[in-house]
């Protein structure tokens, strides 16, 4: 038999599971008050759910997540079975010839950008259930989006900090 790489703690479906959970919580809360505001500067706030509203919104976002999270490991495996790509990149970081600062530059943008996205279809997608009064058009939503990139940068950078004071991913060189 063939001995397999080792794999990542990120092979997990609960790592996935939690991981997702955790930035798809924080995205959709920023990206609420993201909506709100590119609302009110757009389209006279034509969105402004109360706190109810908007927690009975995250009780149907919450199962969505956990869809991505499984969709999103599925999709990895195939793409990167082995996670030999991963280990490579991981490697790369910490030989200093990827970024070592942010914690997946791209993937901030993009996960910020869509996850306010995602939370204006699932305001939508809710608001007959909630009652709320929700009117948003494509151009609030890419307002808001692009808004909140800058707290997908925010954070990127900031668990990129946590790692380089911690020391995560250091440790003794495999040969």
């Amino acid at each position: 038999m063939n001995a397999s790489p080792k794999k990542s703690p990120s092979e997990s479906v609960w790592t996935w599971i939690l991981i997702t959970l955790l930035w798809g919580t924080v995205f959709f809360f920023t990206s609420t008050w993201m909506l709100g505001k590119a609302s009110a500067w757009l389209d006279a706030s034509g969105f402004r759910p109360d706190r109810a509203e908007t927690m009975q919104v995250y009780l149907f976002y919450a199962p969505v997540l956990i869809v991505i999270a499984l969709v999103a490991k599925a999709v990895k495996n195939r793409l990167d079975p082995g996670s030999l790509k991963q280990l490579e990149r991981q490697k790369a970081v910490k030989e200093g010839k990827r970024e070592r600062y942010f914690v997946s530059f791209a993937g901030g943008i993009a996960s910020s950008f869509l996850f306010a996205v995602l939370t204006a279809v699932a305001h939508l997608a809710v608001a007959p259930v909630t009652g709320a009064v929700i009117r948003l058009n494509a151009a609030t939503v890419a307002v808001a989006g692009a808004m909140n990139i800058a707290a997908g940068l925010g954070a990127s950078l900031f668990v990129g900090m946590i790692f380089l004071v911690s020391g995560v991913g250091r440790g003794a060189k495999r040969s």
